[in-house]
């Protein structure tokens, strides 16, 4: 087949696809997530099956959405078109690509208004809010913030300001030169940090908190919780990994890139929580603190220590960078859309597309405030695009993925665009099998059919 081009440019190197990639795949639920779910879930033991998970589930759906993209070389919807008609395939396969770019589209609204949290207390910290402060302050502290509906709007407005500066500078000269900067700031930041955990004195019983294995401790649930992370934490599903795809250049290994990426994005969650549970053990709190534990228990600790403004400060701009890298992927592929079939300048594309992220991104600003009672199904604005996106629409689109790249696509196209030479039918029977079945269990999990479906037998 006669290689396409990218009409949006492609990245100057492996590197920087393997940078851009990861960036994209590290965000909140690095930073945020993955700390406490290993808290909740006993430690080390949710570690070696959280890593199994991305072997055997994160590993070959992200290669075969690479694959996709580089073989389409255009916005997801459109590289699916072509693809269905290449391999011979039914063309209902382009609402795959339109499946990623809403989900995008849906998480970013959202993703936009979790970031300015993040944003808002860079500046808490800094101002030194933080020094000092009891479990009651810092509760208030947030609790004020998120139910201010004008510091939502404001911090939210900002985060979609940047992102759409960003993209709308292209391939080369918005993506690329941002990946340049944020991903080694964040690695470095993270350095620093672990640091820092360094000295608390509590640093070796983090260690033992997060590779120590006691199997006892971790249940059906938290393999469960191992297996969904696992998948999105590679940002699969979402259009975001094929359209950085389709600008990868031609000679640049898959499999090599795609490993690389994996292990960046787990180093970047372990990291993470070695510079967690230090401070959070050095200050006597629950390791297992949920979603609070960045935005009400870190506060407090940093609050509790010496030199803990500064470095308070260094994690939630640290946390910034990592939305940041996420939420430019997520914009990404309905901008390339209006530009392929619109034909749209780029900077007007990521206007539009920003100004519309913004406005459905309203509803959940207000999901916490002035319409925190308005509910359907029992669940507010925010509620039904963190269920519908997290627990169907990534699941389907990493399973329709599979599908396609292991059924739908002839043995000769993957093999041709993966180059895995003797790998490839290990690969092929991942994509096939193993991962399809994986993303069904976490989807019936997430949808709350399982444990029905359990009682059954």
């Amino acid at each position: 087949m006669q290689r396409r081009t990218s009409i949006h440019g492609e990245w100057s190197s492996r590197l920087i696809f393997i940078l851009a990639a990861a960036g994209s795949a590290v965000g909140l639920g690095n930073v945020w997530k993955f700390p406490y779910i290993t808290g909740e879930n006993g430690g080390g033991a949710f570690v070696i099956v959280y890593l199994a998970c991305i072997a055997a589930i994160g590993i070959p759906i992200m290669m075969a959405e690479i694959m996709l993209g580089r073989r389409g070389r255009q916005s997801p919807i459109n590289t699916m078109r072509v693809l269905a008609v290449e391999e011979g395939a039914h063309p209902g396969w382009r609402y795959l690509g339109w499946l990623g770019v809403v989900s995008g589209f849906f998480i970013l609204s959202f993703y936009s208004v979790i970031a300015g949290w993040a944003l808002a207390y860079v500046f808490y910290s800094g101002a030194g809010l933080f020094a000092g402060a009891d479990a009651e302050a810092v509760g208030s502290l947030f609790e004020e913030l998120v139910s201010s509906p004008e510091r939502l709007l404001a911090w939210h407005t900002i985060f979609m300001v940047v992102t759409t500066a960003i993209v709308s500078r292209g391939v080369a000269g918005g993506l690329e030169r941002a990946i340049r900067y944020l991903m080694p700031a964040l690695l470095v930041l993270l350095l620093v940090l672990v640091g820092y955990a360094m000295t608390t004195g509590h640093f070796g019983e983090g260690l033992a908190f997060l590779f120590s294995v006691d199997f006892s401790a971790l249940d059906q649930d938290g393999l469960l919780v191992a297996m969904g992370h696992a998948f999105f934490t590679l940002s699969l599903g979402m259009g975001a990994i094929m359209i950085y795809g389709s600008y990868l250049p031609a000679g640049a290994s898959i499999g090599r890139a795609t490993l690389a990426i994996a292990v960046m994005d787990t180093l970047v969650a372990l990291l993470a929580g070695m510079a967690i549970f230090p401070v959070v053990f050095a200050n006597g709190l629950e390791p297992g603190a949920g979603p609070g534990l960045i935005f009400e228990t870190l506060p407090l600790a940093f609050g509790a220590m010496p030199l803990g403004g500064l470095f308070g400060t260094l994690f939630f701009i640290l946390l910034s960078f990592a939305a940041l890298t996420s939420a430019i992927s997520l914009i990404e592929p309905a901008v390339t859309w209006l530009v392929e079939n619109r034909g749209q300048s780029r900077v007007r594309a990521a206007t539009w597309v920003g100004i519309a992220i913004w406005v459905l991104g309203l509803g959940t600003v207000f999901s916490f405030n002035l319409a925190a009672e308005v509910k359907l199904f029992d669940k507010t604005f925010f509620g039904i695009l963190d269920y519908l996106t997290a627990n169907i629409m990534l699941p389907l689109g990493g399973l329709l993925i599979a599908l396609f790249a292991g059924w739908r696509m002839s043995r000769q196209s993957s093999d041709e665009e993966l180059a895995l030479g003797p790998m490839y039918n290990a690969w092929l029977w991942l994509i096939r099998v193993v991962a399809p079945i994986a993303v069904v269990f976490i989807f019936l999990d997430a949808v709350g059919l399982l444990d029905r479906i359990s009682a059954l037998f």
